[in-house]
């Protein structure tokens, strides 16, 4: 069951929602869409290949360059670019296949597998609520397969500033013409969603279906293991919230 703490159902005119583990798993994406590329390398790039043998160590160069770019720690798909050209370089291949090779690598990451009751529970939230995505990814709610759920998409790449800072989700409840009390937000990360959304003055519940302990003294508003029952917290009144 959902566990409402002190969650004020009657301010909620908006809801934002983080994407990443929220609406899918995130990390078998991940190791897919590395695999891929390293397949492509092997074939395009064969000394690149053959000095990053495995996607560990496409990730290790990757993690990398979070170090030795920290400008470009809201953009991971420059950073991932980037590792790439950087791999490539190292290996004595050509830098410029950092381009195509990188347009593999995200296309395959787009190719999510949504949770079972991603497309019901979107469904069931934008009939009530306009909805924006708020993430710090690069998954392309269109190319995802999921737009018609979202009034707007607001990406730390784009936007230029991560989670947790007040001013994406500031930007996000403007987006959808509501104040940030109005807004509810819903993410997995304790942090960068719910402490975050909570520090921007937003409601928050808080995904968690692996049922870690809450690491703050103030606890969101609510706490949720699944869609389904994020759909059944706010559809108190509905007969069948989700399809359940």
């Amino acid at each position: 069951m959902p566990h409402p703490q002190n969650l004020d159902l009657s301010r909620i005119r908006a809801v934002t929602l983080d994407l990443d583990d929220t609406l899918w798993p995130i990390w078998p994406t991940i190791e897919r869409a590395e695999a891929v590329l390293l397949a492509w390398m092997t074939e395009h790039a064969p000394a690149t290949a053959a000095l990053f043998k495995d996607t560990a160590a496409l990730r290790a160069i990757r993690n990398q360059m979070v170090t030795l770019r920290p400008d470009l720690q809201h953009d991971l798909s420059a950073l991932r670019r980037e590792s790439i050209r950087m791999a490539l370089t190292q290996a004595g291949d050509e830098p410029s296949l950092a381009e195509p090779a990188f347009d593999l690598f995200f296309t395959e990451r787009q190719r999510v597998d949504l949770f079972a009751d991603a497309h019901e529970s979107l469904a069931f939230l934008s009939a009530r609520y306009p909805v924006a995505a708020v993430s710090n990814g690069n998954a392309d709610v269109h190319r995802v397969g999921i737009g018609q759920y979202f009034r707007h998409s607001l990406s730390a790449q784009v936007f230029g500033i991560a989670k947790p800072d007040a001013r994406i989700f500031h930007a996000a409840a403007a987006a959808l013409q509501v104040q940030p009390h109005e807004v509810l937000h819903v993410g997995d990360d304790a942090t960068l969603d719910a402490r975050g959304a909570m520090d921007a003055g937003m409601q928050a519940v808080w995904f968690n279906p692996a049922e870690h302990a809450w690491p703050y003294d103030t606890p969101p508003h609510a706490t949720v293991s699944s869609l389904s029952e994020l759909c059944r917290l706010l559809g108190m009144t509905s007969v069948t919230p989700c399809g359940l």
